[in-house]
Order: C-alpha cells, then structure tokens, then sequence
C-alpha cells in the first residue's frame, strides 16, 4: 500500500528544521466518499487549503516537509489518539460533523472502519515525523519543528503563533519567527486561540525538539471572494502570488537566524 504522506528532502546543505503539513491533504478514499452527506462529496470545508503549493520552497532552504495526501476528513493527524476516535471536529481523531457542527454522514462509519483509517492513514504519518526528529537529533543535537496550518473565522489575526503558551519552544525560537514575519508586513499574535495542538504539544515535550505552530488567515493568500463558496479556493490568484515570496523571504530569514543562533550555541557550549 503506497505512503498516505509525501517527504520532501532538502534540496540543498539540511538544516536542523521539519515543516510537517497535517491538514493540507485533500485525497478521500472513495469507500468514504460515498458515505458523507451528498454536499460534502464534492467539498468538505476548513482545509488547509494548497499549504503544499505556498511552502514547497522550503527544501531549496534545507528544510525538510512532511507532508498529508488525505483530508483532516480521513484522520486528523492533529489530534491525539484518545477516545473517542470518532466526535468532536476540535478533538476526535475522526470527525463526525464539520467544523459548522453539520453532519457529515449518510452512513456512520463503523468502529472496524475507524480503526483502519487510524492504522492506514495516521500512524505511518507519526511513524515518520517521529523518525525524522530522531534523526535530526542524531545529526544536530537539537531540531526545530514547524506545524504549519491555515485558518479563517475564530480570529481576524493575519498570523497566529502558538507554542502551547510558552511550553512547548524557548522565547528565542518563537522571537525569531515573529520577527521575521513582522519584517514583512504581517501583523503576528501569539497563542490567541490557536496555541499548538497535539502535533506541537506533544513533540515539543521532547527535550530536543523546539515546536511550534504557525497558523496563517486565508486571506493573506487566497482571494476573499472566493471563500464564501462551497468550492476548493484557488492557488493561481495574485494574492497567492505576492505571498509566497514574502513567506520565502521570511523563511530564509528564520533559517539564517537559527542557524547563527546554533553556531554562537556551539561556540559557547565549546568554550565552556
């Protein structure tokens, strides 16, 4: 059976940062497809609409991308494996009504079908994130790791950064990525609603890992007008245009900052 994710090494000298991707995905199997209520076979709302397409410069800076192929619909790979598996949009694994509390089945899934999608669709892709900060760790010593989403509703913020209100990554790490954000324009909340969710929460318990989530409005780079449509927004839009080489501006800048901060952490550490 292929992946459900795809790996997106660096392209050029890595450096000591993962972007994972967990709502990015889009693909629905089609066995699920034809249970979901007649609407949401041809559209189901709240994805983290083309994240693959705005980030894929991130390798060329010797970042490495995890990313989904499946929906958030399939698993919520942002979620933690708790019961139940099957409710709440903001909590459960699997969701058994949109985000809008509307029901999303014609036919409910069964417990057995619910623990396949976990066992096809959310361990390999944890499975993997897991290995991959291992081997960073190896390499480096120490890894950095973004969950990047988008979002519209909730908050009117441009862009939100959340670390599980400072537990999850050092005041260094999130000042260099607010401030590289800032430089470009933006204007940047912290743990204003979106503060981490598991994928921050729980690898950022680990003592070499520095997690952090970066969660970007819609608007900022997709057409607004098209928002309001029971349709997947698209790419090809001058808004995404001027965003993706501000975001690429602001990548390099977080890659050259960390990068200094990690050669002076060296050098210290050295003359100790």
């Amino acid at each position: 059976m292929p992946t459900p994710f795809l790996l997106h090494l660096p392209t050029t000298q890595a450096i000591p940062v993962i972007a994972s991707l967990p709502h990015s995905g889009l693909l629905i199997p089609k066995d699920m497809a034809d249970s979901l209520e007649t609407p949401y076979q041809q559209y189901l709302p709240n994805q983290d609409w083309h994240l693959d397409k705005l980030y894929d410069f991130l390798p060329s800076l010797g970042i490495t991308i995890l990313q989904t192929l499946y929906s958030r619909y399939v698993v919520d790979l942002n979620r933690s494996l708790k019961e139940p598996l099957f409710g709440n949009f903001w909590q459960s694994v699997i969701a058994e009504k949109t985000a809008f509390n509307t029901s999303l089945y014609q036919t409910l899934p069964s417990q057995e079908e619910i623990e396949q999608r976990v066992e096809q669709y959310y361990r390999p892709y944890h499975q993997q994130l897991q290995s991959l900060l291992n081997e960073q760790i190896e390499q480096f010593g120490q890894v950095y790791l973004l969950d990047l989403h988008s979002f519209l509703g909730l908050i009117e913020d441009e862009i939100c950064l959340g670390n599980g209100n400072n537990s999850t990554c050092c005041e260094p790490f999130i000042s260099i990525v607010e401030t590289a954000f800032c430089s470009q324009g933006y204007q940047v909340v912290r743990n204003k609603v979106f503060s981490g969710g598991y994928i921050t929460r729980h690898y950022g318990q680990m003592p070499q890992v520095e997690a952090l989530q970066i969660e970007v409005r819609y608007p900022v780079y997709l057409d607004t007008n098209q928002l309001g449509h029971s349709s997947v927004p698209d790419w090809q839009v001058p808004e995404f245009d001027r965003a993706k080489p501000k975001l690429k501006a602001i990548f390099e800048q977080i890659a050259k900052a960390l990068m200094a901060a990690e050669s002076h952490h060296f050098r210290s550490s050295s003359s100790a």
